[in-house]
């Protein structure tokens, strides 16, 4: 199965400067500010140039790690027995048979109908 991501609680994710909704349903009036949130760090261009080749292996880790799991799950699955597959075969088999044979008599009556009128 691939990565499996948490859900982000949206409870946390605040703007800074908003009300605590809970600070306010607790009938407390005083409104605190929430805190900001730390700065985000920059990469140098050299590290850019280093994670463009860590894409490419990611790509090929990912593509073996996926390829492990089909496999794993793969051998998981019930496959049906020899018996099972030629008994639902026949039975496939019976009613296209079976349909094609009702199409082609309406479709003989209807030709015939057709015949009929234009005469």
């Amino acid at each position: 199965m691939g990565r499996l991501h948490k859900k982000k609680d949206p409870g946390k994710k605040k703007k800074k400067g908003k009300v605590d909704d809970a600070v306010l349903s607790n009938g407390n009036s005083e409104a605190k500010p929430l805190k900001a949130a730390a700065p985000v760090k920059r990469m140098p261009l050299q590290a850019k140039a280093k994670s463009s080749t860590n894409k490419e292996k990611n790509f090929f880790q990912k593509s073996a790690q996926f390829l492990r799991e089909v496999k794993v799950e793969l051998k998981k699955v019930t496959w049906p027995t020899r018996k099972q597959t030629l008994g639902s075969t026949v039975v496939v088999i019976v009613l296209v048979m079976i349909i094609s044979i009702f199409l082609g008599l309406v479709d003989m009556g209807l030709s015939s109908l057709i015949r009929v009128v234009l005469r």
